[in-house]
């Protein structure tokens, strides 16, 4: 009886599953209709004009989740040692962010009517840095490894996301850690630019943690829209990275791998414990930047093409 019950299971999902690929190969055949079907005007065009306006059309939102998707799938194969190095390489990247507005900020001087419009501009290049190097910077993957997991929800993958983000995180954070050591001890910056992080860094660590979790959803969605831009953007990734990292910090919101740079350089400094460093700053960030990238925008992402797979 369970012989014959099973086997009955196993016909009912393989029946379900082909008719799921029956309903995807049936809406990509009508989406490749329309899109050869010409528009009204265009049957007063010539071939080459034709060709022309397909050639300027927009990525649409299913190709963008396709493109992402592959990404992530790619991510999640990759061996446990490349995750890591090119984590700690994304974490020891990204602390150049802290670094320029450090700079912009002593050049500037703090009474500046425009200090922080101004010295936002230097809290992006870190993220062009690690971005266009395509190292593992663990907001990013709060969307681009999430959505495999979401196209085939099982607990296997579930486990695959949990230990890439778990190696990416910790390696960006000893990234992090390095260079504000480097910032402290090694003296290999100048006094004004290490007071002027000093005194962001004290800045940050002035929220409560529910300030920093909350301030950290907005940056999470915005590293997500982010990642979710750039297949389309054709040329201008560099002006869309600046644009939506100069708006992280200019408009005070927090990001867990940035910002641990500055709380590590206080506790390197002396001025904060590890443990309350690890714990009331870094991990309500964290939680804030995984609702704002998963919890909100892929999971909208998702949303807005399931129906048309």
């Amino acid at each position: 009886m369970s012989r014959e019950h099973t086997d009955w299971d196993g016909s009912a999902d393989d029946a379900e599953t082909e008719a799921r690929e029956a309903q995807s190969r049936a809406r990509a055949r009508e989406r490749e209709t329309r899109r050869n079907r010409p528009t009204a005007t265009e049957h007063s065009l010539t071939r080459e004009e034709r060709d022309a306006v397909s050639d300027h059309g927009k990525l649409n939102a299913l190709t963008v989740y396709s493109i992402i998707l592959r990404e992530g799938e790619e991510e999640l194969s990759r061996p446990k040692r490349s995750l890591w190095w090119s984590g700690v390489t994304a974490g020891l990247g990204i602390s150049t962010s802290v670094l320029m507005t450090g700079l912009f900020r002593a050049e500037l001087g703090p009474d500046h009517p425009y200090l922080t419009l101004i010295s936002s501009v230097g809290y992006t290049f870190g993220f062009v840095l690690v971005i266009l190097c395509r190292l593992q910077l663990f907001t990013e993957n709060t969307i681009t490894v999430v959505l495999p997991f979401l196209a085939r929800p099982s607990l296997a993958g579930f486990a695959e996301i949990a230990r890439l983000w778990g190696i990416v995180f910790v390696a960006n954070l000893v990234g992090t850690f390095v260079t504000a050591a480097l910032a402290v001890h090694a003296g290999i910056i100048s006094p004004e630019i290490l007071a002027a992080i000093l005194d962001i860094s004290h800045h940050l660590a002035e929220f409560t943690p529910m300030e920093a979790l909350l301030r950290g959803i907005p940056s999470g969605f915005f590293i997500a829209a982010l990642v979710w831009m750039l297949p389309s953007a054709k040329g201008s990734e560099l002006a869309i990275i600046v644009m939506f990292t100069w708006l992280i910090a200019a408009g005070g919101f927090t990001h867990v791998v940035a910002g641990s740079n500055e709380i590590f350089t206080l506790v390197l400094n002396g001025e904060l414990g590890i443990l309350d460093a690890l714990l009331s700053h870094i991990l309500p960030v964290l939680v804030g930047n995984i609702l704002g990238g998963t919890g909100l925008f892929a999971m909208l992402a998702y949303g807005q093409i399931h129906d048309e797979m």
